[in-house]
């Protein structure tokens, strides 16, 4: 068997992606990672509800999950990938984001949808990487940007 083969991915519950990004309700934004392919993809899930709290507001009469959030959960999902890489013996780092780059909106995500966030990193250079990231709701593309990221020593 090729070592590509036996190559597992790895994957992050929500207790798991505590411990690598410091966000906590009502701004941590995913709910699972899965398919943690080093520091090279991943996909992040976001389950989206009603009981949220910028659905009283954006809107209350179509509630709409606003794009903004959909940027900020592909932030975290490439952060939480970028720390995850670094590995258990690595100290905690701080993860900011840096850039938003050909951000596009194309459909509303309302409540009850499933969010994927879909990372693939474009490029690392020293601290600093850049993800290519997408937002699908049952295969449809709803969002997309790349965005980077920067570790800091916390």
């Amino acid at each position: 068997m090729e070592d590509a083969e036996k190559q597992t991915l790895a994957s992050a519950d929500i207790m798991t992606i505590m411990k690598l990004l410091p966000h906590r309700y009502p701004f941590l934004l995913i709910d699972k990672i899965i398919e943690m392919d080093g520091d090279n993809s991943c996909i992040g899930i976001k389950n989206v509800t009603i009981n949220e709290p910028h659905f009283t507001g954006h809107f209350p009469e179509r509630p709409v999950f606003p794009g903004v959030l959909l940027i900020e959960a592909m932030a975290q999902t490439a952060g939480a990938l970028c720390v995850h890489a670094r590995g258990a013996d690595a100290p905690p780092q701080l993860v900011y984001f840096l850039t938003i780059d050909k951000a596009k909106f194309r459909k509303p995500v309302e409540p009850g949808d499933q969010v994927y966030f879909h990372v693939k990193k474009i490029k690392q250079r020293s601290n600093i990487w850049k993800f290519d990231a997408v937002a699908q709701v049952n295969g449809t593309k709803v969002a997309e940007a790349e965005v980077s990221a920067m570790l800091v020593d916390a």
